[in-house]
């Protein structure tokens, strides 16, 4: 009887393989129960809304813009136009997003180090940055085609009422 050749998974987007050799960044909780890595200059304030602004993280450091609540497990957008920036070291950024109670799509715009992504961007956004909240999940943000470095990531909620949970890396 001859040997079958192994079956190899064509899996695509966040499916994907991580490439372990590159990652130099981790998963990151955007709740207060867990958070670590925060560099906005404003301390992060408990279940109540409050405003916040990015300063330049450092690798692996995160931050947020705009008005935001921040719960034990989740930040909750509270106007449209705030964001969450994170220096990162891995091919693949993703974050775990949902819309508000009332389902409503939520537009947003990925920016790496300040510009479009082009052939960076993920399985959850196009060349120019752009995607759509529908649904609680894990979107694949960015999947760097070229040499993996340090990259400043930046998100902007076009909408109000994201619900932002954690960064996970690929």
């Amino acid at each position: 009887m001859a040997q079958s050749a192994p079956v190899v998974p064509e899996a695509k987007g966040a499916e994907a393989s991580p490439d372990l050799g590159h990652i130099r960044s981790g998963e990151t909780y955007v709740g207060y129960k867990q958070a670590t890595g925060f560099a906005s200059p404003e301390s992060l304030k408990a279940d109540i809304a409050a405003d916040y602004s990015i300063a330049n993280p450092g690798l692996n450091q995160w931050g947020l813009a705009g008005t935001w609540t921040v719960g034990a497990e989740q930040a909750s957008l509270g106007k449209a136009g705030g964001g969450i920036s994170y220096r990162f070291s891995a091919r693949d950024l993703h974050l775990v997003l949902g819309p508000a109670a009332d389902g409503k799509p939520i537009r947003f715009q990925v920016t790496l180090d300040g510009k479009a992504p082009g052939a960076d961007h993920g399985s959850d956004t196009d060349a120019a940055g752009n995607g759509t909240v529908t649904a609680t999940k894990l979107y694949q943000l960015v999947r760097q085609s070229g040499d993996v470095t340090a990259r400043n990531f930046e998100i902007r909620f076009l909408d109000p009422g994201v619900q932002a949970y954690a960064f996970t890396f690929g």
